[in-house]
Order: C-alpha cells, then sequence, then structure tokens
C-alpha cells in the first residue's frame, strides 16, 4: 500500500489537513512547519497526486515565461539563460514549474500568451522585456491577469509590477568612465529602439555627453539585435566614418563581442585603438579577450526576484505593484584605456 497524507502528518507530528495546506502552499502555514511536512514527504517518498490537487485548487502550480524574440534566437544570449536559472530557482523553491512562450513574430508570441491565460495554463507570468505599446501587457492588464515585468514598463509605471536596474544612472556611469580617461569621441550601440532598456540606456549615455560638454552626433548612434552579428553590423556602420569613435558604449555584452571580433578584422586594436565598456556581465565578458569593462545588472537577481513577485500576485489578488530596483555594480576590467589624445594627468 502507498505512503498517505496521514503518514506523512504522523511523521510530522502534525495533523492531516495541515499536510494538505502545505501541499497546496497556503500562506497561513509557517515556513518551518512548511519545511517539516516536506522533509517528511521527501524522507517517506510521498508524491502528491499534482493534477487532482491543482483542480481542487484552480491552480496550475505554473508559472509563463514570455520572451520579446523567438526562444532559439533569444537562447544565443547568455542573458537569458542567467535570468531563467534565477527564475527556476524561486520557482523550484515554491513547487511551480515553468511554461516558455514561443513565437517568431509578435503575433505569434501574442496568441501563445492567449493560449496560456484563456486555456488556463499558467497561474501568473513574467515578462522578460519591456516594448513601447507592447500589446501582450496591455492584454494582460486587460485581463487583470498576474504578471511582472523585468524592465520598467514604458508606460502605466506605478500600476505594473516590475523588477529592474536603475539603467539611466548605469549608463552616466559607464559613460562616464569613458569620458575620464579622455575620450570625446564616444558613439553608442543599442537595440531595438521600441524596448525600454534600450531607451534608458542611450539616455544615461547622452546624459553623461552633455554634463561633460560633449556633442551628441546622430551617426553615432547604431541600433542592432542584442546579438553577436548585430555587435558586427555596428562596426561596419560606424568604422567608415570620416571620424570613427574612440569609445564605445555597448547595451550588451554579447553585442562587444562580435564587435571586438569585427574590430580585429578590420586591423583596430582593443583598447589600443578603441576603449570598449558594455552591459550584463555575462560569463563572455569576463574570458573575451580582452575581458570587457560592463554593467554587472545582477541577472540571477533579477529572474529571483520577479518570480517571487509574480508569485505574492498569484497567491493574493490585492497585492500592490512593486518597483523592485536591483542594484548594479561596474566590473572594470582591461577593454579601456586612456585615448591617444587625452591630456596628460597633473
Amino acid at each position: 500500500m502507498g505512503i498517505t497524507i496521514k503518514d506523512v502528518a504522523k511523521a510530522a507530528n502534525v495533523a492531516p489537513s495541515t499536510v494538505s495546506r502545505v501541499i497546496a502552499n497556503n500562506s497561513r502555514i509557517s515556513e518551518n512547519t512548511k519545511k517539516r511536512v516536506r522533509k517528511a514527504m521527501k524522507d517517506l517518498g510521498y508524491h502528491p497526486n499534482v493534477n487532482a490537487r491543482n483542480l481542487a485548487n484552480k491552480s496550475t502550480q505554473a508559472l509563463g515565461i514570455v520572451m520579446k524574440s523567438s526562444t532559439d534566437k533569444a537562447l544565443q544570449n547568455p542573458f537569458f539563460s542567467e535570468v531563467l536559472r534565477g527564475i527556476s530557482a524561486i520557482a523550484h523553491e515554491e513547487e511551480h514549474s515553468l511554461f516558455i512562450s514561443t513565437g517568431e513574430t509578435e503575433n505569434e508570441i501574442y496568441e501563445s500568451v492567449e493560449r496560456m491565460v484563456y486555456g488556463n495554463q499558467v497561474d501568473g507570468i513574467i515578462l522578460l522585456y519591456s516594448q513601447v505599446n507592447d500589446p501582450v501587457s496591455d492584454f494582460l492588464i486587460e485581463k487583470d491577469f498576474p504578471f511582472v515585468l523585468i524592465g520598467k514598463p514604458y508606460n502605466q509605471v506605478d500600476s505594473i509590477t516590475h523588477v529592474d536596474n536603475d539603467n539611466v544612472t548605469a549608463a552616466v556611469d559607464i559613460t562616464n568612465h569613458l569620458i575620464e580617461q579622455g575620450h570625446e569621441r564616444i558613439a553608442f550601440i543599442g537595440g531595438d529602439t521600441d524596448l525600454v532598456v534600450t531607451l534608458d540606456r542611450m539616455r544615461g549615455y547622452e546624459l553623461a555627453l552633455e554634463k561633460a560638454g560633449l556633442p551628441i552626433k546622430d551617426e553615432y548612434h547604431i541600433h542592432q539585435e542584442f546579438l553577436k552579428s548585430g555587435g558586427r553590423e555596428a562596426v561596419h556602420q560606424l568604422f567608415q566614418l570620416d571620424e570613427p569613435p574612440t569609445g564605445l558604449v555597448i547595451v550588451d555584452d554579447l553585442m562587444s563581442i562580435g564587435v571586438m571580433t569585427m574590430l580585429e578584422e578590420l586591423g583596430y586594436q582593443v583598447p589600443q585603438d578603441v576603449s570598449i565598456v558594455s552591459f550584463n556581465n555575462v560569463y563572455l565578458s569576463e574570458i573575451s579577450r580582452p575581458p570587457l569593462t560592463t554593467v554587472d545588472v545582477n541577472i540571477h537577481g533579477l529572474g529571483c526576484q520577479a518570480a517571487k513577485c509574480v508569485i505574492e500576485k498569484v497567491n493574493n489578488v490585492d497585492e500592490p505593484a512593486k518597483r523592485i530596483i536591483v542594484p548594479y555594480d561596474i566590473k572594470k576590467r582591461q577593454s579601456t584605456r586612456e585615448a591617444k589624445n587625452a591630456p596628460l594627468s597633473e
């Protein structure tokens, strides 16, 4: 005969009803009791009937993950695998599974989100992007469905729960690093301009130039996909200019790797000829040659906080909207040096 709830209750020295509430992750049960019951379940090899439990609770115990681009393309960027690792860590603790939305186009992604919501496939959704005029966000708001953004909402900032860095200030700081080294011709290589993270980091870059009295040149703004190939294409555009930049602010480490590869093919050396600063601090940034100076945005922490927030919203429909700002840190490595025309330090 199999292990029953009564066996678990006896081993944990609690009532059978308490075991049922722990299985349902009832918020009224203390964390100590939950740990004791879960340990008893593990020791006895007890596995609850998930389908029956979810049917009774009207819950799927699943979270939806939505990326802007198709999954195969998105996962080329280590940012997404790391943020998923953070989400998974919390989801595992809270006994939630993950359901990843896929789609090659915006319409396909929208339709997959509709299926998740209308088909009761998930309890809540995490959007791994924040986009200008995003139909997915609008749909989730209209349906009053629990969701959390990683990034800053383009509008309704105070009514949408989101987890973000202070990307404007981070961009000011990382651009100032180049300015302090005497660079005056500094270009910006960003992602899609309909992504809020691109707009925020570009704003910080421009604020730093304005404060330093440096010109903001349209030809020094290049926008490509957050992929290695995007970085290579950006180099083609910038280094055909009569006055190419000596410093580059790049919004993503994977793009930076593409930039460095293309610069080397064109005969430029980093940092001897061109200094590069970047964002995200994925594992590639430390092992690249040279290692990248980059903003560590704590990607894993972004994922953890997003998962916690969406589970809170699922468990409590009255949970107020939150803005969680994850601290950043600048990792200064070997991809920058003083500009060749910089004045000698006093």
